[in-house]
């Protein structure tokens, strides 16, 4: 895909892989329609976009009415999107018992289904366009990784690799590509974000400070162009995404000790 003119829709886009990737497509000459929860940041990002952002608006993704309110002001202005990147996410750290069914719903609503909402609204106008296009969708190494103490994340990532593959066989016919990234750690503010819960509060300064050392967020803007002009069903991005993705295939027993590692390296083993 020629990336020159066409339509992006980016969630989440006001910081992390969101603002690189929107940055990086519209480098690429595309016009970028670009939302986020947080209204000063999506503001900035507009700003930075200048003449290539269709528009940068404030978007709850797990709100359906705002995402068709979205859909509808993308296809005022174009047919259909060329490309959608759902990436907007967010995390709950702390043992199971500890995490509240209230922190299950937050994170279910804009982990998944913010992406069953981009692609519910963008998807139907693609397909009747009949030109093609793609779908990125944000897992997650954890989404094929079982980590402990995070069972909420965990549970919406693996989802959101299951959902993206079953649709990449269904649109297929329409020569739709779809794609589940899965970064490893990257540096973004999803760590200062997260909900902790019990115990593993007193270890959040560790793993923020952990993932900021992480890849740049502009490493996985990367990937998901690259996705788009090569169409991969499942793409890891980071030396340590790719590190587990290759053991979990060789040893997938191994799911324990790459655990007991991880917990080392973050502080809370």
């Amino acid at each position: 895909m020629k990336l020159t003119d066409k339509v992006v829709v980016v969630t989440g886009a006001g910081s992390g892989i969101g603002r690189a990737t929107a940055l990086a497509f519209a480098a690429a000459g595309a016009r970028v329609a670009a939302c986020d929860i947080d209204g000063d940041r999506i503001a900035a990002l507009g700003r930075e976009l200048g003449p290539r952002a269709l528009f940068a608006e404030r978007v709850d993704v797990a709100d359906r009415a705002q995402m068709a309110e979205l859909a509808a002001a993308v296809h005022a202005r174009a047919p259909a999107a060329d490309v959608v990147v759902n990436n907007a996410g967010v995390a709950c750290g702390g043992d199971f018992l500890d995490i509240s069914l209230d922190d299950w719903d937050w994170l279910f609503g804009i982990n998944l289904r913010g992406v069953v909402h981009g692609c519910h609204f963008f998807l139907p106008k693609m397909v009747e366009r009949g030109a093609g296009g793609h779908v990125i969708n944000i897992s997650s190494i954890f989404g094929v990784f079982p980590a402990p103490k995070s069972t909420p994340y965990v549970a919406s990532k693996f989802a959101v690799l299951g959902f993206s593959q079953s649709l990449r066989a269904e649109l297929a016919p329409h020569k739709i590509g779809v794609t589940a990234i899965c970064p490893g750690m990257i540096a973004t503010s999803i760590a200062d974000d997260m909900r902790y819960s019990g115990a593993l509060r007193q270890h959040a300064q560790k793993i923020s400070s952990t993932f900021r050392g992480g890849a740049r967020p502009e490493v996985v803007a990367r990937e998901i162009l690259g996705a788009v002009r090569t169409n991969p069903a499942v793409r890891p991005v980071g030396r340590d995404a790719w590190a587990i993705w290759a053991m979990l295939r060789v040893a997938p027993s191994a799911t324990t000790r790459i655990g007991a590692v991880m917990a080392r390296y973050l502080g809370v083993g």
